[in-house]
């Protein structure tokens, strides 16, 4: 298992660093972390201290993110506090103090758009130039002739692309969060879900029905407000796992997206609604079926 460890908290030792804030970690980043022990990170987003306003919705919570750090076979993941106090180092003092004195940096990955220090006057050319460490610099890394950046990729997820989406992240897009108790409209209907609200600190797939799978288990998405029944609710993600009877309530469920099936659609009656769900589940099965993990 990965090892999480705050900057404060970390011992001088011998390490391969890939630095960036790595939302997502999309094909991109994997090509700066490709080859590193260790990955130094920023907790919050470094927007969220610098201009709150222009802070983006994350592709990933923290939990999922080292995860995912440590399914690709990163040993360490640092985090930096990333706080109004953090704003005031200097580039320099980001290589000597953090880098070489507190981390033993032997390598150093970024990408080639990475800036660092106080007003970021840090750049790649300037950990280039240290002697102290061998320093790699990536380029972008295009997917279908685009640049692929987490602003591309948020932009995928909210229109519900999910394969552009997973291409640019190289596994599908996942959310997760707590089950909670919904209305049991699903439950009456003859297909029980296990409902997650969204964060709104994420981002979420646009409105619709998914095939997706739950906690590894094919399971049929809805997202949105139900239009066919009126019931005043905010938006729900609510996943009906294939051939599964357990009770998840309170349990973290996380979802990995595979497919947009269609657009919410308000039914004239339930007997409509339950039609469709049938149709929604099939199709689930077929495209989870054929779904090859990364």
């Amino acid at each position: 298992m990965i090892k999480v460890t705050p900057l404060t908290e970390a011992q001088p030792r011998p390490r391969k660093i890939a630095i960036g804030t790595f939302d997502g970690v999309h094909v991109g980043h994997r090509a700066v972390i490709a080859g590193a022990d260790t990955v130094l990170t920023f907790e919050p987003h470094p927007l969220e201290v610098l201009h709150p306003q222009a802070a983006p919705k994350l592709l990933m919570p923290f939990g999922v993110k080292r995860d995912v750090l440590d399914g690709i076979g990163v040993d360490e993941m640092v985090v930096i506090g990333f706080d109004e106090e953090f704003t005031q180092i200097t580039a320099e003092q980001f290589i000597e103090e953090i880098l070489i004195e507190k981390l033993g940096a032997t390598e150093v990955s970024v990408g080639d758009n990475f800036r660092f220090g106080s007003k970021a006057q840090g750049t790649p050319e300037m950990l280039a130039a240290r002697t102290e460490f061998e320093t790699r610099v990536v380029p972008l890394v295009e997917v279908g002739g685009e640049a692929v950046s987490s602003t591309r990729i948020r932009a995928l997820v909210a229109a519900g692309e999910m394969e552009a989406a997973r291409k640019c992240l190289g596994v599908p897009f996942m959310v997760e969060g707590t089950v909670v108790t919904g209305d049991q409209r699903g439950r009456e209907l003859g297909f029980p879900t296990a409902n997650i609200v969204p964060d709104d600190r994420l981002v979420n797939p646009g409105h619709g029905v998914y095939a997706a799978f739950a906690n590894g288990h094919p399971a049929a998405v809805n997202i949105g407000v139900r239009p066919t029944f009126e019931t005043g609710r905010g938006v729900l993600i609510e996943s009906y796992l294939l051939d599964q009877d357990v009770d998840l309530y309170g349990q973290v469920l996380r979802v990995a997206f595979v497919e947009r099936l269609r657009g919410e659609k308000r039914f004239d009656s339930a007997e409509d609604l339950i039609e469709q769900m049938k149709l929604d589940v099939e199709d689930t099965r077929r495209v989870c079926a054929s779904f090859q993990r990364p």
